[in-house]
């Protein structure tokens, strides 16, 4: 059986008013992790995602890249203890 997993983001850079969060959820319905994405008011994208380790490692490389017009400076990642409290990814504000 695969290891579960969640992980904090923070993700810094240009990374606000180029659909990021939106391209976030899709990649990550199609990775096939779970959580939230959201908007932070110092300019940043927060996200929180659970699985299994290798899709979240995956949903992790996604977000180094962003969507195309993002500018990804840094992705921060705090791993912390499954919940399996979500059932989907949703982008909240």
């Amino acid at each position: 059986m695969a290891e579960k997993v969640r992980a904090h983001l923070i993700i810094t850079g240009i990374v606000q008013g180029v659909f990021f969060r939106m391209e976030t959820q899709r990649a990550a319905e199609k990775i096939g992790v779970t959580g939230w994405v959201r908007n932070k008011r110092d300019g940043s994208v927060e996200a929180v995602m659970e699985g299994d380790r290798d899709r979240v490692d995956s949903a992790i490389d996604w977000c180094r890249q962003g969507p195309p017009r993002a500018v990804v400076h840094n992705v921060e990642v705090d791993w912390q203890t499954y919940s399996g409290e979500f059932t989907d990814f949703k982008v909240t504000y």
